[in-house]
C-alpha cells in the first residue's frame, strides 16, 4: 500500500474514531485499516492513537500528523484534477488563516459566504488576533499584516494601504475640549497601543505637511492595550485619542469623533504574506486573488 493510500485510510480512522466504522466507511477490511495505521506508525516511529476496547483517540503527534495529512492529500488531489479536466479543477481542502481583529469582523467574514459559494468544497479556519503568528510554525496559509512585513524570507502580497485617523469619543472631547493644534495635545492623553505590554509607542504620529517624514508627540496616557477591540472602546470610554485605520464604523454612529485631521498618521500599507513554497496550492492562490477585491486601496 502506498503512502498516500496509507494516509487516506488514517485520516478517516481519525475523524471516525473507529477501526471498525473506517473499514465500513471505504469498503476495505478492519485489517487492511489496521495495517495502513501501523504502517504509517513504523514509517514515522512515532505512535498516532491511543487504542481503548472502546475507543481510537489521537495522539499528540497523532493530531499534528492529521492535520498535516488533510492538507497534502488535499494538494495531491488538487494537482490530479488539474491535469485530469484540462486545467479546470475543483478547490478542495482546509485553508488556515490569520487576520487582524478589525479586519476580519468588519471587512473579510461578512464577505465569507460569496467566496465559500465558489467553492463549496473548500474549508476554512480563521484566527482572529492581533498577535504576530509564526506564519510557518504555526501552520497558516496566508496572513493578513498591517504595516511592515519585516520577515524577508516571506513572500508579501501588497493589498493596498488604509487610511488612518485621530479619534476622540465625544464625552473625551466634552471633558477635555477639542485640540486645534499640536501644541495643544500636552494638555490631552492617548490610549496607547502596544503588541506586546511593558513597551509604549513613542506617541501621537504625524505626517509633516512640509517634508512628509513621519514625526512624532509624546503624550501620557493611563492605558495601554494590545488589541483593536479594546483600542477602540477604550476610546469610547473616554479614556484619551487614539490612532488606527479607517476599518468599519469608526465615526459612522457619532459616538466617535475625528480630531486633527490636519495631522493625520502615515497610511498602512497592508499585506498578505505566505511561506516562500515552490508550488503554491491553488486554494492557497484562489484566496489571494479574492482577498485583493475584499481589501480595496484605501488612502
Amino acid at each position: 500500500m502506498d503512502q498516500i493510500e496509507a494516509m487516506r485510510i488514517y485520516t478517516r480512522v481519525a475523524e471516525l474514531g473507529s477501526f471498525t466504522a473506517t473499514a465500513e466507511n471505504l469498503g476495505l477490511l478492519k485489517s487492511t485499516v489496521s495495517n495502513a495505521v501501523q504502517q504509517l506508525e513504523a514509517t514515522l516511529g512515532a505512535r498516532l492513537f491511543h487504542r481503548t476496547t472502546r475507543k481510537v483517540q489521537l495522539t499528540q503527534d497523532g493530531q499534528a500528523y492529521y492535520e498535516r495529512c488533510r492538507d497534502l492529500i488535499a494538494d495531491f488531489d488538487e494537482l490530479n484534477a488539474l491535469f485530469a479536466v484540462g486545467g479546470q479543477a475543483d478547490l478542495r481542502g482546509r485553508l488556515r488563516v490569520d487576520l487582524p481583529l478589525a479586519f476580519a469582523r468588519d471587512l473579510v467574514i461578512p464577505r465569507l459566504p460569496e467566496f465559500l459559494e465558489r467553492h463549496p468544497q473548500l474549508e476554512i479556519e480563521v484566527s482572529s488576533t492581533d498577535r504576530r503568528v509564526d506564519l510557518v510554525r504555526e501552520g497558516f496559509d496566508c496572513v493578513l499584516r498591517v504595516g511592515p512585513v519585516g520577515d524577508h524570507s516571506l513572500i508579501a502580497v501588497p493589498l493596498g494601504q488604509f487610511e488612518q485617523i485621530n479619534c476622540a469619543s465625544r464625552a473625551y472631547v466634552e471633558r477635555h475640549g477639542m485640540p486645534l493644534t499640536l501644541a495643544d495635545l500636552a494638555m490631552h492623553r492617548m490610549v496607547h497601543y502596544a503588541q506586546t505590554l511593558g513597551t509604549r509607542p513613542s506617541g501621537f504620529e504625524y505626517v509633516s505637511p512640509d517634508t512628509g517624514e513621519v514625526l512624532n508627540v509624546p503624550m501620557q496616557g493611563v492605558i495601554t492595550v494590545n488589541n483593536s477591540d479594546a483600542y477602540r472602546e477604550a476610546c469610547r470610554a473616554g479614556l484619551g485619542i487614539i490612532q488606527a485605520p479607517r476599518v468599519g464604523a469608526y465615526l459612522d454612529d457619532g459616538a466617535l469623533v475625528e480630531v486633527l485631521p490636519e495631522h493625520r498618521p502615515p497610511p498602512l500599507p497592508i499585506s498578505l504574506v505566505y511561506a516562500n513554497r515552490r508550488h503554491l496550492p491553488l486554494r492557497v492562490k484562489a484566496f489571494i486573488e479574492w482577498m485583493k477585491t475584499v481589501v480595496p486601496d484605501r488612502r
